[in-house]
């Protein structure tokens, strides 16, 4: 395959060059300008789309196996493909829980039949219950990357010392959901001058930031390496801020709704439960940290925290609806808009944030653009303008404060496992 007019952008390329690239048998066997299509060779030209190593997110709520009424493996890998990831990192708060290594083979397995890398992520504790450490080894052993019991925080700071201790060994992270329950519940939004207005019980920033602060030191007195699931407030980003200052094992994540909106949309959007996630839109002071750490790489990673609901349980009153949100499909658009276009991220280093860093973080191998190495690779632009509607939607649930919005930039297509996908719009 001949796949022409790219752009590279990668660690070493910066995506103001062209280049043609051909693939044979999944991998790059030549880069050039103006190559010439062998016989029989099928040839695509991309006019001047970007390509980088393939984007990774790991932060999806795939539901299967237990709610496919949600989402299926097959219809989370489409949306992630056309959003331009070739992997994923998918959460265990599954049907049975992904806490026995059976689970975590069954979703491995599924996952083959897509032309994205499904990577589970198997329980902290047996049936996310928090009281009893899950068969850790026997799942890394399967194909675990690595342990959360995501949708609830490992409340038990003993439970969590023995983690990290087994994580350090195993030399995987915890990934963790930092939430005191007792300080956040029962908030629908964020705990401030907007909820109070609007009358709904708050979430504070606060019960997010005291279990962030528990992890930094329990990591550190472990060796263990935590890594803060979905941050959301200015105060935990400092956090995380100090305890890399002082070389503790601790990474983060954001996802672009963090970095985008605020809980003033709850009021705008008249309780539009599209809003409604955990932890929820915060101030306006909240998204200039989540820029501002991922400006200065205290934030190591952009994920989307992807999490279907059907539409039947988010179309009743605000205070009964799930949290979560879709995310695959929008996230380059929505990083690109606040990042790129506003210049406070290089295509570089957005690139890196989406690629690279979830693979370090996973101990994953790490991708390339250069002649021999493996064609796992995403296609995309910065420019295209499009509509994020219900038929351009690929996952099960709609369930997305993005919908019928104007975006500008579109993942074009993905190459992985030896398969081209070029994304259309409907």
């Amino acid at each position: 395959m001949l796949l022409k007019n790219l752009r590279p952008v990668s660690a070493t390329h910066k995506g103001n060059e062209t280049a043609d690239f051909r693939i044979s048998n999944g991998k790059i066997t030549e880069i050039g300008t103006d190559l010439a299509a062998k016989k029989g060779e099928e040839t695509h030209d991309f006019g001047g789309a970007y390509v980088s190593p393939g984007w990774m997110d790991m932060h999806v709520h795939l539901r299967e196996p237990g709610y496919e009424h949600k989402e299926t493996i097959k219809t989370g890998c489409d949306a992630a493909a056309f959003g331009g990831f070739t992997a994923i990192a998918c959460m265990p708060n599954t049907s049975p829980a992904t806490h026995t290594r059976d689970v975590v083979e069954f979703i491995i397995n599924k996952g083959n039949e897509t032309p994205v890398d499904v990577h589970p992520i198997g329980c902290v504790t047996k049936d996310r219950a928090g009281k009893s450490i899950a068969e850790m080894g026997d799942m890394q052993a399967g194909g675990a990357v690595a342990f959360s019991d995501d949708g609830d925080p490992v409340y038990d700071a003993q439970v969590m010392r023995v983690a990290l201790e087994y994580s350090s060994m195993l030399e995987v992270p915890i990934i963790n959901h930092e939430e005191d329950l007792q300080l956040s519940r029962p908030g629908h939004m964020n705990e401030g001058a907007v909820s109070t207005r609007l009358g709904l019980d708050g979430t504070p920033g606060i019960a997010e930031e005291v279990m962030i602060a528990r992890d930094i030191l329990l990591a550190e007195y472990t060796g263990g390496h935590v890594h803060v699931a979905h941050i959301s407030t200015r105060q935990g980003v400092e956090l995380v801020r100090q305890g890399k200052a002082k070389g503790i094992k601790v990474t983060t994540e954001v996802c672009p709704h963090h970095f985008d909106l605020t809980d003033e949309e709850i009021d705008r959007q008249k309780f539009s439960t599209n809003f409604k996630m955990h932890p929820p839109l915060r101030t306006q002071e909240d998204v200039d940290a989540m820029i501002e750490g991922l400006v200065d790489g205290t934030i190591d990673v952009i994920c989307t925290d992807h999490a279907p609901h059907a539409i039947e349980e988010k179309e009743v009153e605000f205070i009964y609806a799930p949290n979560g949100i879709i995310g695959l499909e929008t996230a380059w658009a929505i990083s690109n808009m606040r990042l790129c276009k506003t210049r406070k991220l290089t295509l570089q280093q957005l690139v890196e944030k989406m690629s690279t860093n979830p693979r370090s973080i996973l101990n994953l191998p790490e991708l390339s653009l250069e002649v021999g190495a493996e064609a796992n690779l995403t296609f995309f632009n910065t420019d295209e303008k499009w509509v994020f509607d219900e038929k351009n939607v690929r996952s099960k649930s709609k369930n997305s404060p993005y919908l019928n919005e104007e975006l500008h930039g579109r993942a074009v297509g993905i190459f992985n496992r030896g398969q081209l996908v070029l994304n259309t719009l409907r």
